[in-house]
C-alpha cells in the first residue's frame, strides 16, 4: 500500500464506496447501484478536479471519520453538516487541503440524508464490472467501510475547481416525484390511481438504497393473482400485498414479481436519495398520465 490512502477511523452508520455505477448489466442480473444522489457526487468531483467518473465515499446520516496518509484536497456536498479537520471547522461544499496525517470528520447530516465525500484523485478501490460501486444487494465491489480498512486513493490530475461558491439544493422539505403510468397499472383499481396521484404519503424509516419505502393509504387491486417475476427498471413504483408503493433506487433486484403501477423520472430520484424519514411524499402525474382504463386499452 502507497501512502497514497486513507484510513477508517469512523465508518459511521453506513458509508460505501460509489460512482456512476454499473448499468448495461441487468441482463446478469447486476443492478446499476451507484451514487443516489449523482449530481451531488459529481459535484463533489468537480469541487476536487477529479473527472465525474471518480469514485467518492457515500455516507448516510451519521458521516464518518477518515485519515488521509497523504495531503490531499477534499470536497464534501450533499447533505449539508458540519466537517472539522483535527476538531477545526472546515468549509462544507468547498474545497479543502487536508494535511497528511489530519482527522477528517464528516459530522451528521442537519438535514438531509447522505453526504458525499471527494478526494483528489478519487478513491481507487478494485473496480468490479468497470465500476467501484458498492452495491448492498449483490455484494458486488468494495464492502461498506468498517473502522480500520484503508481504502487507495488515485493521484491527483487536475487543481480543484476555482470557485468562489457552488449552488447546492437543499434536501426535500416535501418530495415530490413525477410518474409515468407503469407497465402493470391495469393490475389496480381507477380508485387505485387516483389514490396515487392525489394522496399524500411520507417516506418510511425501511427506506434504503434499494428502495424509498412508502408510509399512506394503500393501493387495491384489480387481479388478486400471481405476477410472474419481469424485470424492473429504476424509477419503479412497485407495490407488495401490504398496498403501499416502493420507488426502486439504485441498488433494486433487476426483477421482481410484485406489479408495477408508475415509473418515477429519473432526475426525480436524486432528491429521493435525501429525503430523510418522515418527508411527505407526492406522486405528481408527469406528461400524458393514462389511467387505468386507457392503459388497458
Amino acid at each position: 500500500m502507497t501512502d497514497r490512502a486513507l484510513a477508517v477511523v469512523r465508518a459511521g452508520a453506513l458509508t460505501t464506496v460509489q460512482d456512476q455505477g454499473r448499468p448495461g448489466h441487468a441482463h446478469l442480473g447486476v443492478p446499476r447501484s451507484g451514487a443516489l444522489d449523482l449530481s451531488a457526487a459529481r459535484l463533489a468531483n468537480r469541487l476536487v478536479g477529479n473527472p465525474s467518473e471518480a469514485a467518492v465515499l457515500e455516507t448516510t446520516l451519521n458521516g464518518c471519520s477518515v485519515r488521509p496518509r497523504c495531503a490531499v484536497t477534499v470536497a464534501v456536498v450533499g447533505a449539508p453538516c458540519a466537517v472539522t479537520v483535527d476538531g477545526r471547522p472546515v468549509t462544507w461544499g468547498a474545497p479543502v487541503r487536508v494535511a497528511a496525517g489530519a482527522l477528517l470528520d464528516v459530522g451528521a447530516a442537519v438535514s438531509g440524508v447522505r453526504c458525499y465525500v471527494a478526494f483528489g484523485g478519487g478513491v481507487t478501490a478494485d473496480p468490479v464490472l468497470a465500476s467501484r460501486s458498492t452495491d448492498l444487494l449483490s455484494g458486488l465491489g468494495p464492502p461498506p467501510l468498517v473502522d480500520g480498512a484503508v481504502l487507495p486513493l488515485g493521484s491527483t490530475v487536475a487543481p480543484h475547481a476555482r470557485v468562489d461558491a457552488v449552488p447546492h439544493p437543499a434536501p426535500p422539505r416535501e418530495l415530490v416525484l413525477r410518474v409515468m403510468p407503469g407497465p402493470r397499472a391495469d393490475w389496480f383499481t381507477p380508485a387505485a390511481m387516483r389514490t396515487l396521484t392525489t394522496r399524500a404519503y411520507r417516506v418510511s424509516s425501511a427506506s434504503n438504497r434499494i428502495g424509498l419505502r412508502t408510509e399512506g393509504p394503500s393501493l387495491e387491486r384489480a387481479f388478486t393473482g400471481e405476477l410472474p417475476s419481469e424485470g424492473m427498471v429504476l424509477g419503479a413504483v412497485q407495490v407488495p400485498p401490504d398496498g403501499r408503493p416502493v420507488v426502486f433506487l439504485a441498488d433494486h433486484p433487476t426483477t421482481g414479481g410484485y406489479p408495477v403501477i408508475a415509473v418515477v423520472r429519473e432526475a426525480d430520484l436524486g432528491a429521493a436519495a435525501q429525503a430523510a424519514p418522515g418527508t411527505p411524499v407526492r406522486f405528481v402525474p408527469a406528461g400524458r398520465w393514462c389511467g387505468v382504463e386507457a392503459v388497458r386499452r
